[in-house]
């Protein structure tokens, strides 16, 4: 999973979406001064991609073979 962080907004809806509970609102802020999404336990990510469909920023993206299985 890639999240670019300059593109983040905190909308949130990554966080929200994400079933396993992966991705959480970071501690540090990007340059525009949004906390930017960061995975908190990537090993749980099922791979589903929910969150990258779902952000209106194309800010996430999966990468098969790194932090999922499927």
């Amino acid at each position: 999973m890639k999240v670019l962080v300059e593109r983040c907004k905190e909308c949130g809806l990554c966080i929200n979406i994400c079933p396993k509970g992966v991705l959480v609102r970071g501690e540090e802020f990007n340059s525009r001064g949004y906390r930017y999404a960061v995975p908190k336990n990537i090993d749980s990510c099922i791979g589903c991609r929910l969150c990258e469909y779902i952000c209106p920023d194309i800010a996430i993206f999966v990468v098969r073979g790194e932090g999922y299985e499927g």
